[in-house]
């Protein structure tokens, strides 16, 4: 066991659970007031409930001794046998617990991601079960295949460093699944639905930014060449991904807008995941840059096809998870890392590409047909959506009795916004409310 290796991956966990709260700001700044809380609580809620259930049961169908390929055994049921000795299958210089650690806070975030496209109309019950589900069926079998030792995808021999088959394209396409079963908001297409506090969201894209070195370089599991190397690359993805998307608005708008820089960057950020740890800098430059032209038209798509995807998980996430694999397919090299492949540039002909994108359509069918089940039975038992009056409310006063500003004193309160005030008893001093609208 390795101390700096073990201190580095701790420092990386806790980059990547700060990521969570800072989706929830990118999230909750794009959203409008009546659900800044709603939007603010999906993600922090996650941290939560995955936590939780990755100890329960997550983590051994993704990690545990491997059953055909499929997924893992139960041998690490409840964390049992996850203690402080090294696993030499899965990390061998580091506490098996501290490796355990580190994938949970991935395990949180990938759900969580998947908030965005139905924000704004989802039942928080809903939300919850919808969740817990999602995690054990559909995350855990797909961690297993594609990062645990005996996993299909992984010994088919794709590549994907730090999740962008298991976080991006699958939650980008569990986004997808869920604004078809859920359908549009109210006035999509008919009202402006304006970002409330772009602040919010370029704080909350910085804190993604940073966190993401965790995300990535952390992956390589140790204090070494190739931690510094994901480091560099990641860096150089957002970067690329944040100029391309200015290059399209400043060609489509005239401007360059800030959401769209904050857009470009995670786009960028998502696309150099799968390949952080097997690319080269300039090739990160590219697969930055590709991800945020391609992204920023892709976010466009939901207008013209009619879905209502709130907060561009589909453009962003699958669309730039999509790209980022495929595209190590052809910038891998190696040099950078032994246990890669040579990509198609590198000169290992089209075999690496092949295999990227049978993992992408693996990905995609298996990850919306469950999704898509998943809300199915929600909607059936526990239901999805919120009702008309209820979403017209705001998520904030329905789901949490609570709003997120109040302007003056004495304002607001958690009753809905289409009731009357209730006279306070003349005989009771009148409650303080917790906050409101003016």
């Amino acid at each position: 066991m390795d101390t700096g290796d073990t201190a580095f991956v701790l420092v990386s966990s806790s980059l990547v659970m700060f990521m969570t709260p800072g989706l929830a700001l990118f999230y909750g700044g794009m959203v409008r007031t009546k659900n800044v809380l709603g939007t603010l609580m999906q993600s922090m809620f996650a941290l939560g409930l995955v936590s939780i259930l990755w100890v329960l049961i997550g983590y051994t169908l993704a990690f545990g001794p491997d059953v055909g390929g499929l997924i893992g055994g139960l041998d690490f049921l409840g964390f049992a046998g996850v203690g402080q000795a090294p696993n030499a299958d899965l990390a061998p210089t580091i506490p098996h617990v501290a490796f355990a650690g580190f994938q949970l806070m991935f395990a949180v975030i990938t759900p969580a991601l998947i908030t965005g496209a139905f924000a704004e109309r989802m039942k928080f019950g809903g939300y919850v079960a919808f969740t817990a589900l999602w995690l054990i069926l559909v995350y855990s079998p797909l961690a297993h295949w594609v990062w645990a030792p005996g996993g299909w995808i992984r010994e088919l021999g794709a590549l994907d460093f730090a999740g962008g088959t298991v976080v991006h394209i699958n939650a980008g396409v569990a986004a997808l699944a869920a604004v078809l079963v859920i359908g549009r908001r109210r006035g999509f297409g008919k009202e402006a639905m304006v970002p409330h506090n772009l602040t919010m969201t370029i704080l909350g894209t910085g804190i993604l930014w940073f966190g993401w070195f965790g995300f990535n370089a952390g992956s390589a599991l140790g204090a070494n060449g190739l931690a510094a190397s994901a480091f560099l690359v990641t860096n150089l993805g957002a970067a690329a991904g944040a100029v391309g998307w200015a290059l399209v608005d400043a060609r489509r708008e005239k401007k360059a807008t800030t959401l769209g820089v904050a857009s470009g960057a995670v786009a960028g950020l998502v696309a150099i995941t799968p390949a952080a740890g097997f690319v080269s800098p300039l090739s990160a430059i590219a697969i930055g840059l590709v991800a945020g032209l391609v992204c920023a038209w892709a976010v466009g798509l939901k207008f013209k096809l009619g879905y209502d995807d709130s907060l561009d998980v589909v453009g962003v996430h699958m669309v730039g998870g999509l790209l980022g694999a495929l595209l190590t397919g052809i910038f891998a090299d190696a040099a950078i890392n032994p246990a890669g492949t040579d990509g198609l540039l590198a000169g290992g002909g089209a075999a690496l590409l092949g295999k990227q994108a049978i993992a992408v359509i693996v990905t995609l069918a298996f990850s919306f047909g469950a999704t898509f089940l998943i809300l199915k039975l929600v909607q059936a038992t526990i239901g999805l959506r919120v009702t008309e009056t209820d979403e017209v409310d705001g998520l904030d006063l329905s789901q949490h009795a609570e709003v997120g500003y109040a302007f003056a004193e004495g304002s607001g309160g958690s009753a809905p916004i289409h009731a009357p005030p209730s006279p306070a008893p003349a005989l009771n001093p009148i409650p303080v409310p917790r906050g409101g609208e003016a």
